[in-house]
């Protein structure tokens, strides 16, 4: 498998920085901050600087811009819930899925050894879920970091115009988490169904043994969670497991109660 340290590398040409500007669409005056927003810590040398204080300024736009956006088109829509909105479309894995779809996980500069490995399984983690796992897929972190860092470049080098910003990113970000189609992580959910049902849940913590997570509801195993590296994805996925499974203790629940009356 090619390293993507390598393939990123041997990208950063005259060439390798226009592909990158016609996938923005975005000419840079300042070739050198389009460079740095593609160069991770464990590449930088004497005469490149690291993508993290693009990444701070991009960081701190995207959330101005997502805000702007939502406060104008959903009108109706409570603080509370606009809240929620933006940080379901500019969290690590919608942002991290813009980079896999624009191809710029291509350009990335670094020397982390397992960093290819993990985009191959993010890749194939996000065919399973079309728009957004919730947390149920590990999510290579520094892809969202470049596409904060390379909307923190443009940001500079356009002069700090908010309106070329958007302009630019508007399309690339799509499609946007909408209040149609957002969803609630399986843990909140999940304790969200327990409370409204009168259930008790426990989360049984087998990772010593297993890398695994299981369910209890009413004294009964409704859902496993296995995931080797990562305790809170199988957490998730031990959460989402019982949501599919509940119905069975919903409708033990209910027949025990037909015979109490």
């Amino acid at each position: 498998m090619e390293d993507s340290g390598k393939q990123g590398e041997e990208k950063w040409t005259k060439e390798g920085l226009e592909e990158v500007e016609a996938i923005l669409g975005y000419e840079f005056k300042n070739k050198g901050l389009l460079e740095e927003a593609f160069t991770h810590s464990t590449y930088v040398g004497e005469k490149c600087f690291s993508y993290e204080r693009l990444e701070y300024v991009g960081d701190a736009v995207l959330n101005l811009l997502v805000t702007k956006e939502h406060f104008s088109t959903y009108t109706d829509l409570a603080p509370g819930d606009l809240t929620l909105l933006r940080a379901a479309n500019v969290d690590t894995e919608k942002l991290a899925r813009v980079a896999i779809k624009h191809g710029l996980h291509r350009y990335l500069r670094h020397k982390k050894p397992r960093l290819q490995e993990k985009i191959q399984e993010f890749i194939k983690g996000i065919a399973e879920y079309p728009l957004h796992s919730n947390g149920l897929i590990d999510v290579p972190k520094n892809l969202a970091d470049i596409v904060e860092s390379t909307i923190g470049a443009v940001f500079i080098d356009c002069g700090s115009s908010v309106d070329v910003v958007w302009k630019v990113f508007k399309t690339l970000l799509e499609p946007m988490i909408d209040p149609g189609n957002i969803q609630k992580h399986p843990v909140t959910q999940l304790y969200e169904v327990c409370q409204k049902q009168n259930l008790k849940i426990k989360f049984v913590d087998l990772w010593k043994d297993s890398m695994s997570f299981n369910v209890i509801i009413d004294e009964k195993l409704v859902g496993t969670g296995i995931y080797g590296t990562k305790k809170q994805i199988a957490i998730s996925r031990a959460a989402k497991d019982a949501l599919n499974n509940i119905d069975i203790v919903l409708s033990t629940k209910k027949v025990t109660n037909e015979h109490v009356l």
